[in-house]
């Protein structure tokens, strides 16, 4: 059994994988840790790795963590990546947001605006039902504001050009915060908005169950 490693996402952590049934693999959630003063995310991607204890692991990011994900890869052998909601490339991010990088927009972003709980949060995730916006609500209260801040900043400036020969690429088409329309060579889920991972966890879940017993038998 090939175990396998999530990553999940800016401001979020293992709840939103509440709703998914991974029984019978072997997983474990990566914890993110205290970004450094000014670190890059190839320096914080070498602090994770300490976490993963096992040859060629599966990787699963969710948004943000899918990006360290790939980060990670670049360091050790992997089988699989799975990314969910996320990006593969720089070129898949919203020119905006490069944009904001060069320009240092971002900093300007108040850290309360993805933090606390509001309308703007919820729609940009994609909270529909009152369920979603409790757990969302809930772990953006628990967020440290400076590894919000650092996580933003080198979203913004992520650079990465490389792309995993191994990679499967699962994306919302309703999506707000990585928008579809970037996004290339993904499986679409229809509908799917950046909290999918909450709000179509049934179908999640049978898509990942089917992606990881298909490594399993071939390896």
């Amino acid at each position: 059994m090939i175990p396998v490693y999530i990553f999940s996402g800016l401001g979020t952590d293992e709840r939103v994988f509440q709703y998914i049934n991974l029984s019978g693999f072997t997983v474990h959630y990566i914890k993110w840790v205290t970004p450094l003063k000014a670190e890059t995310i190839q320096s914080y991607a070498k602090r994770i790795t300490e976490q993963i204890h096992v040859h060629i692991p599966i990787l699963i990011g969710v948004s943000f963590g899918g990006m360290m994900a790939v980060e990670v890869a670049k360091l050790i052998a992997v089988d699989k990546i799975i990314l969910i909601s996320s990006a593969k490339t720089r070129h898949e991010l919203p020119f905006y947001y490069r944009l904001a990088g060069i320009l240092q927009f971002h900093k300007l972003l108040p850290a309360r605006v993805l933090k606390y709980p509001n309308r703007f949060a919820y729609w940009l995730f994609g909270a529909k039902t009152r369920l979603d916006k409790d757990l969302l609500a809930a772990i953006l209260r628990d967020t440290d504001k400076d590894f919000l801040r650092w996580a933003i900043d080198v979203i913004a400036k992520w650079n990465n050009e490389y792309k995993h020969t191994d990679l499967i690429h699962l994306h919302g088409t309703a999506d707000k915060i990585f928008p579809y329309r970037f996004i290339k060579g993904a499986i679409p889920v229809q509908a799917g908005g950046h909290f999918m991972i909450v709000d179509k966890a049934e179908l999640l879940t049978t898509m990942l169950r089917n992606f990881l017993s298909l490594s399993n038998s071939t390896s």
